[in-house]
């Protein structure tokens, strides 16, 4: 009958088999997709962690083998990117929500003055008070 250490290197080695599994699937998504290849996004999709990665010599080269081959900003799938008509119609809006929050604070720095100028001569009066 095999020993409690047994069992548990058997689970931890089933573990890490499947962590090894998840990654280079990860991996792959990543490469698939067009997406930068990261520690980190390997990582966050494989659900562990960027030290573990950089310690796994296998999945470290992978990883950087794939980085190596990206040159400069990767591009977008055409399905994912903003038409112009788009990128028109965000800066016209943004536009707008940049002027209508210049006003309002305008507007709030005109009442912060007002309300400061009651309040001191609130004070004011309280000192011809007393």
């Amino acid at each position: 009958m095999p020993s409690e250490h047994a069992h548990l290197a058997v689970a931890a080695q089933l573990k890490s088999e499947s962590a090894v599994a998840r990654a280079r699937k990860g991996l792959r998504v990543l490469h698939d997709a067009g997406a930068d290849i990261t520690f980190a996004a390997v990582a966050d999709h494989a659900g562990v962690s960027r030290q573990w990665l950089y310690k796994n010599k296998d999945l470290r080269a992978e990883i950087e083998k794939l980085r190596g081959r990206q040159v400069g900003a990767r591009r977008v799938p055409a399905a994912q990117r903003a038409s112009d008509a788009s990128l028109r119609q965000r800066s016209a809006l943004l536009g707008e929500e940049n002027k209508r929050l210049r006003r309002e604070v305008l507007e709030l720095k005109d009442e912060l003055a007002r309300l400061h100028g009651e309040r001191r001569v609130i004070a004011i009066g309280n000192r011809r008070t007393l």
